[in-house]
């Protein structure tokens, strides 16, 4: 890999809004693919028959056209070819082991040359304990109010954006 490529992995994101608003983020940012998994909608398809196609499209305002995606079914098949790859995955979850993205801890995680991943997982479950063995490290952002997350969509704009300061 020449260049600092980054990738981003919707883990079964539920909500076409949020996948549109991802899409969009993504593109402002520099993604150079995102990798729908699991139940997410894609953008070509209504997989679920609920209008998934056109609420991404409402939301991503043509960024799922010009932003290249990939649908794989199964995340965890996706993260090890893509660690075999040399890419360093990179996941946006609470967990003890979580660093604080603002941190200088949570800088050390996108100083290092590699291409990155950022996996970002369900609105509800998050992501789940198998997904999180295949990861190199955990960044959160944290929460200063009363409410424990953020929406899914703003989180990976936070996370993409602040990745991308870093690898200036």
């Amino acid at each position: 890999m020449s260049k600092q490529n980054i990738y981003l992995i919707l883990n079964s994101i539920r909500s076409a809004y949020n996948v549109g608003s991802i899409f969009r983020t993504a593109d402002g940012a520099g993604v150079d693919k995102i990798f729908l998994c699991g139940i997410t909608p894609t953008p070509d398809v209504d997989i679920f028959g609920k209008g998934a196609s056109s609420q991404i499209a409402k939301t991503a305002l043509g960024a799922e056209k010009i932003l290249e995606w990939h649908y794989e079914k199964q995340s965890w098949r996706l993260l090890k070819k893509l660690k075999e790859e040399g890419f360093r995955i990179v996941a946006l979850e609470q967990t003890p082991q979580s660093k604080n993205l603002f941190s200088a801890e949570g800088r050390s995680v996108f100083g290092r040359k590699n291409s990155i991943v950022l996996v970002v997982g369900n609105e509800v479950n998050g992501l789940s304990s198998k997904i999180l063995e295949y990861v190199d490290d955990i960044i959160e952002i944290p929460m200063h109010g009363s409410k424990e997350s953020l929406n899914v969509s703003v989180a990976t704009g936070i996370a993409l954006y602040k990745l991308r300061e870093f690898l200036k």
